[in-house]
């Protein structure tokens, strides 16, 4: 009987930890476009953004990685890729132009220090 117990009190632990839901992907329409808000299977968020209601992306995304560490800053108009995208690795910063869906320029920057500055 004991060792039932025990079986019983390992399965319920087990369930509970696995139960535990992870955000659910999130769609609100405002306006006449649609803000999304995707996450990482560990709850933190992957990219947000917004999509027309033809369901094509729309300007700026911002993705993350599953640490919350912005990976990248995209833009898109109606579904095609436009202006400078950004991507960040570490202390690397790649700037990529995109013009008429094609793109036209790569930059790579290095980080060396981060200044901060006031508007006061």
């Amino acid at each position: 009987m004991k060792k039932v117990l025990i079986l019983i009190a390992i399965v319920f632990c087990v369930n509970s930890v696995f139960s535990q839901d992870s955000p659910k992907d999130t769609f609100e329409k405002k306006g006449n476009l649609i803000e999304a808000t995707l996450y990482h299977d560990n709850g933190e968020i992957s990219q947000t953004g917004y999509y027309t209601l033809a369901n094509k992306l729309q300007g700026e995304w911002i993705s993350y990685d599953a640490q919350g560490n912005k990976t990248a800053v995209a833009n898109y108009n109606k579904g095609l890729k436009v202006g400078t995208w950004k991507f960040f690795d570490g202390n690397e910063i790649k700037e990529v132009v995109y013009s008429n869906a094609r793109i036209a320029k790569v930059s790579t920057y290095e980080v060396k220090d981060v200044r901060v500055v006031s508007n006061r």
